[in-house]
């Protein structure tokens, strides 16, 4: 009856003692959660009750399993595996905690701010700063697992004597990805380009939407996605047109006759902006940029308060313009002029008679009797 009691008391209570433990912090947390809504860091915490059960949990067998008595014969290999459980667990656990409170400094930050721009960098450093959290916990927590086995222990002094050697090596095997981790630091706190930030790259229009160590992605305006290497954006040129502000102007053109009334369209494309959302309100102008000898170029400027927005206002402006001078004043819409041309005496489409009778018409025949 002891060995079947024994083992029931000590693994079920460890296991019963984790619930009860992890029911009460949770209780605890969102009692938290609802007395503090400014803040989410009670709410972020309760992300990792999982790993912290399997703390508590792999934490009361390890010590407590010599207690039971069971599988005597294993009793290496279970605390083994036991005490790689608690170490993947806690690492675990690190992850989600400094999550947590990464997370809680951005959302109080992005409620302060008043900057937009200065948002979107904190959102990028901060994305960058626990991805390298995650990195690195987790590289401690593997080295850690590996010093637990004992032929680790005694490999440790000759990789140490060859860690020179293995760094030269790796530098030269990982040059590229190193460049890009370097690459992605810079990206983090250089200000180069943010997470949100409306860029062109290779010809593509389209938003940052995620940015990591090694690789960025775009997402165009028709959804597609386009992952680069972070290292581009360090070495070569890019159009970013979120620097320094959102507010973009936009232009629109038109090729018309040379009789478009320019003070009545001047009148329309006030009437458009006002009818137009999207339209910010700072600047309208309309003025004849270019004339060749069949039409003039007029070019319209409009404003907007992002890149979304103006080509919004842009593609309204010119439908609601060439509508309205369709309707209202078609001769300024571009035509091809055509005229009978007046060619000089003798290739005016008539030609000599044989007879010396005179000019004969190019679609007269001589007669047969002549």
């Amino acid at each position: 009856m002891e060995n079947v009691l024994r083992p029931l008391i000590v693994i079920g209570g460890s296991v019963l003692l984790t619930l009860v433990i992890g029911w009460a912090t949770d209780l605890l947390l969102r009692k938290a959660d609802e007395r503090h809504n400014e803040t989410p860091m009670w709410g972020l915490l309760r992300r990792g009750r999982i790993p912290y059960q399997l703390v508590i949990c792999a934490a009361l067998l390890r010590g407590a399993y010599d207690e039971a008595r069971l599988l005597r014969e294993h009793r290496v290999g279970i605390g083994q595996a036991l005490t790689l459980v608690l170490i993947g667990a806690t690492a675990w656990l690190v992850i989600r905690i400094a999550a947590a409170v990464v997370e809680t400094t951005y959302t109080r930050y992005a409620r302060a701010s008043r900057d937009p721009a200065r948002v979107r960098r904190v959102r990028t450093q901060v994305t960058l700063i626990t991805r390298v959290v995650a990195a690195v916990v987790g590289v401690v927590a593997v080295a850690a697992m590996l010093l637990t086995f004992p032929p680790m222990r005694a490999a440790g002094a000759s990789l140490l004597a060859s860690a020179g050697i293995l760094g030269i090596v790796a530098g030269v095997a990982a040059q590229s990805t190193l460049s890009n981790m370097f690459a992605g630091l810079q990206i983090a706190f250089g200000d180069m380009v943010r997470i949100g930030d409306t860029v062109v790259v290779d010809g593509e229009w389209g938003t940052v939407e995620e940015i990591t160590l090694t690789f960025l992605t775009v997402r165009t305006w028709d959804e597609r996605r386009i992952t680069m290497p972070v290292s581009y954006f360090t070495s070569k040129p890019f159009e970013n047109w979120s620097r320094g502000g959102a507010q973009m102007t936009g232009i629109v053109y038109w090729h018309l006759d040379h009789s478009a009334p320019m003070e009545a369209m001047r009148e329309k494309l006030r009437d458009i902006l006002r009818g137009c959302p999207a339209w910010d309100g700072r600047a309208c102008d309309l003025t004849v940029t270019d004339s060749t000898p069949n039409t003039m170029q007029v070019r319209a400027l409009v404003t907007a308060k992002d890149a979304d927005d103006i080509w919004t206002v842009r593609v309204t402006v010119r439908e609601h313009m060439i509508q309205w001078l369709g309707e209202h004043h078609p001769h300024a819409l571009p035509r091809v002029n055509t005229a009978d041309a007046a060619l000089p005496p003798g290739v005016n489409g008539s030609r000599p008679s044989p007879d010396g009778e005179g000019p004969r018409r190019a679609h007269e025949t001589p007669r047969a009797d002549r």
